[in-house]
């Protein structure tokens, strides 16, 4: 029996194993978005494993008949897992995804995958950190090429190869910002601690951010959370010496697997009056708060977010640059003589300027799979500005100029990426109601008006093989000024009666009121190319032609800019901008001690109506004596290079050096044009340790040359002297000296999160001043200033 038993079993075995069948599972894998096939993916079937070949397949035989789990896994994606039954031959199609945080419609920051042909560069959160009590402008100026046009040492706008204002256009997650950035005397809405990348596109080649940015873009980026259940955040403590003041910040996030996220941070900021070499500026101080929420759901197929950011600014404008008589006006330009020196003060009285700017944003996206990825989004801008004058009585506590402006503003965007090719397009929306309130008893620098724009654009990209490829993009836009303003009844009738009669209203005494609609009708395009013949050298270059629509002041400002102290003019004549601009920029790598980076930034630009503001008088008030500076359209160029260079000359010592050049010329009036940025030199040298954790020490010189090509613009002043009416010429043109200042910084992990940073800017607490600050006839810049941040991580 046991024999027979034996037997049996030996015989059911056969039978069961010959029962066994096996079967082939074969397949491809390919990437979502671009529908290119993967190669060496990894397949695994239970304990059975293959990668993918050029063309995507894979391909498993005998695979025993049964329940598996399949698992595919590639670098640059998320895992696909599923569980599959095999009991036939199999044909599997997978498509994978792309890290959602690696996707981007325009990348630009160098993390990201590529990008492209547009002229970048970045100032990463490091960078961010050890300057976060710097304003944006400043911030920005450590990019060569890129400057700071001031009023005074709290109020900064960044310049971009010599454009400024309403030329460079400044996203804040996502949203372009809608300021009233008409002149320079209005600082950006912004809290840089907010921001984990910041970068600078140079040029008009992001045509998808609209057709202002003729100067460049400034794309202020958020942090990406990760896709896990986690809490962090940080707080930051800083002392400022020059002010005697400080800053606290607070970040938090919170992230879920799900991908679900909620992120809140704020700000606050206080100074007093500012040192200059010896002596302290007074009512220079400043206040500012911000605070910030986002919450949303970001999967790879769709999500959506909802986000909120408000500042608060309170700047003191130096009482010296606001003087009442023309003899002390002509004392303080001719002879530097300075009024309003030291009696430090946490105290901002009048003139000032007090302003707010809120954010709303709503946005969503869908992707579908052989649609690709469409994206609305929706935003509320409130800008509130009120400056104030020193004025009499209970005037004093009327702002002279109360602006509120409201920006409604919507966008949709599609965008489809296949192998070789990528196409994006978009259409957009705008609506600006602006309100000078009439209470302020003052005569409103900018009238009421309404804003309507409308555009639509479209990006193509094209990858000619893996060194060579291209984009081609254009775009149209529409806006309409629908505006109510009052002229004197002699500058209308001399002026614009004959030319837009259609805009009389009626007459009211000496004034005329008139509502001025005007059209403007854009078109811009951009052509660039990226060249790389190894991984060692890159060229790229960017042609753009672009049109951009004149801004409130250049069209209707008439009165006094407290803040600037300027008298400022428009023209209703003034015609939409016509740009053309060329970049090109050559980098390379080179083995030089442990490596040299250089790049090479020429560039040139041509205009036929560029809108030019230039000093033509002085005017004395009963509020003081101020320069009236007028807005003419001209015939112009601008031509220069910006070089950089890193050499890393140890493991753990670089060197990094950075030049800017440029020249302007009013070709209308064969005179050069008027606040072009001087030639500058940036050196730094950073050493970086293990021990203690993160140290580093860096030493940074900057140098400043002097400007000396300039517009001669001097005007005459009368005043009484000796007892006779005099006249003597004011000279407006001159420009500074050139000037060499050092900073110094040192910084290192405490302890596990604990890190601190020291900064020493202006070392040597030199005395200089900025041919690109409007209040330099009046005061020198900051003087020597040591920063102190701690910094707990959690």
């Amino acid at each position: 029996m046991k024999l027979i038993y034996s037997l049996l079993l030996v015989f059911c075995g056969l039978v069961l194993t010959n029962a066994q069948k096996t079967y082939t599972v074969q397949g491809t894998i390919q990437d979502f978005h671009d529908k290119t096939m993967l190669e060496n993916a990894e397949v695994k079937i239970g304990d059975f494993t293959t990668k993918t070949d050029k063309k995507g397949r894979f391909s498993f035989d005998k695979i025993p008949a049964g329940t598996y789990a399949l698992v595919a896994k590639h670098s640059e994606c998320n895992d696909y897992t599923e569980n599959i039954e095999v009991q036939q031959d199999l044909h599997l199609a997978i498509t994978l995804e792309h890290h959602s945080e690696e996707i981007e419609t325009v990348n630009l920051h160098g993390s990201h995958k590529t990008n492209g042909s547009l002229i970048v560069k970045t100032l990463d959160k490091s960078e961010i950190e050890k300057n976060s009590t710097e304003n944006l402008g400043n911030l920005l100026s450590r990019i060569s090429g890129v400057t700071a046009l001031k009023t005074g040492n709290n109020i900064t706008k960044p310049v971009i190869h010599g454009l400024y204002g309403s030329r460079v256009s400044i996203l804040n997650n996502g949203v372009k910002m809608a300021e009233q950035e008409w002149g320079v005397e209005h600082a950006p809405n912004v809290d840089v601690n907010d921001f984990e990348h910041i970068d600078v596109v140079k040029g008009a080649s992001a045509l998808k951010y609209g057709n202002e940015g003729v100067g460049g873009v400034v794309v202020l980026e958020p942090s990406i959370l990760p896709k896990k259940d986690t809490l962090m955040g940080n707080i930051k403590l800083s002392g400022i010496s020059n002010g005697r003041g400080g800053e606290i910040s607070a970040n938090i996030a919170k992230a879920w697997e799900n991908q679900w996220f909620v992120k809140a941070g704020g700000s606050y900021k206080k100074l007093g009056d500012l040192y200059i070499p010896h002596h302290t500026l007074q009512n220079t101080g400043a206040e500012v708060n911000s605070f910030n929420f986002s919450f949303g759901n970001h999967s790879f197929m769709q999500g959506f977010d909802v986000s909120y950011s408000g500042i608060n600014q309170e700047f003191g404008i130096y009482k010296g640059a606001h003087l009442g008589s023309t003899l002390d006006y002509y004392n303080a330009l001719t002879f530097g003589q300075a009024y309003f020196l030291d009696d430090f003060s946490y105290d901002i009285t009048n003139p000032k300027q007090e302003v707010s700017h809120h954010i709303a944003k709503i946005s969503a996206y869908k992707r579908f799979a052989n649609f690709g990825k469409l994206t609305f989004q929706y935003s509320f801008q409130l800008n509130r500005r009120k400056e104030y004058d020193i004025r009499r009585g209970e005037l004093n506590d009327l702002p002279s100029m109360d602006l509120r402006l409201i920006t409604h503003s919507a966008s949709l965007t599609h965008f489809i990426e296949r192998g070789n090719w990528s196409l994006e397009s978009g259409i957009s929306a705008a609506f600006q109601d602006n309100y000078p309130n009439p209470d302020t008893k003052a005569r409103r620098l900018i009238p009421d008006y309404y804003r309507y724009d409308a555009g639509a654009f479209s990006v193509f990209k094209y990858r000619f093989n893996s060194k060579f490829n291209a984009e081609a993009g254009i775009r149209y836009d529409f806006s309409r000024y629908d505006a109510y303003k009052y002229y004197d009844e002699n500058e209308w009738n001399d002026k614009y009666a004959t030319i837009f009669p259609e805009f009389f209203i009626q007459k009211n005494d000496s004034r005329v009121l008139t509502r001025p609609i005007l059209d403007y009708h854009n078109f811009s395009a951009n052509l660039g190319l990226n060249y790389k013949p190894d991984n060692n050298l890159e060229f790229k270059l960017n042609l753009s032609r672009a049109d951009r629509t004149p801004n409130p002041a250049e069209l209707f400002a008439d009165g006094l800019h407290h803040s600037a102290a300027v008298m400022e003019k428009g023209d209703l004549t003034i015609k939409k901008e016509e740009i053309y601009n060329a970049n090109l920029s050559i980098s390379a790598h080179l083995n030089i001690l442990k490596g040299l980076h250089i790049e090479a930034n020429p560039y040139i630009m041509f205009s036929d109506s560029f809108i030019n503001q230039v000093p033509v008088g002085i005017q004395s008030t009963n509020r003081g004596v101020f320069p009236v500076w007028n807005y003419q359209q001209i015939k112009a160029r601008i031509f220069g290079i910006d070089a950089d260079a890193e050499l890393k000359i140890l493991d753990n010592l670089k060197w990094n050096t950075g030049f800017s050049f440029l020249r302007g010329d009013d070709l209308t009036h064969n005179e050069p044009l008027i606040l072009m940025m001087p030639a500058n030199l940036r050196n730094t040298l950073e050493l970086k340790l293990d021990k203690p954790r993160n140290f580093y020490i860096s030493l940074e010189n900057m140098n400043v040359f002097k400007q000396n090509r300039f517009p001669v613009r001097n005007q005459n002043v009368d005043f009484i002297q000796d007892g006779e009416l005099v006249t003597r010429e004011i000279d407006f043109s001159s420009t500074p000296a050139a000037y060499s200042i050092f900073n110094a910084s040192v910084g290192a992990d405490l302890f596990k999160n604990l890190n601190l940073n020291f900064r020493i800017n202006n070392l040597f607490n030199t005395e200089y001043r900025e041919y690109l600050n409007r209040l330099r006839y009046y005061m020198p810049e900051s003087g020597r200033n040591f920063i102190v941040t701690l910094k707990y991580n959690f």
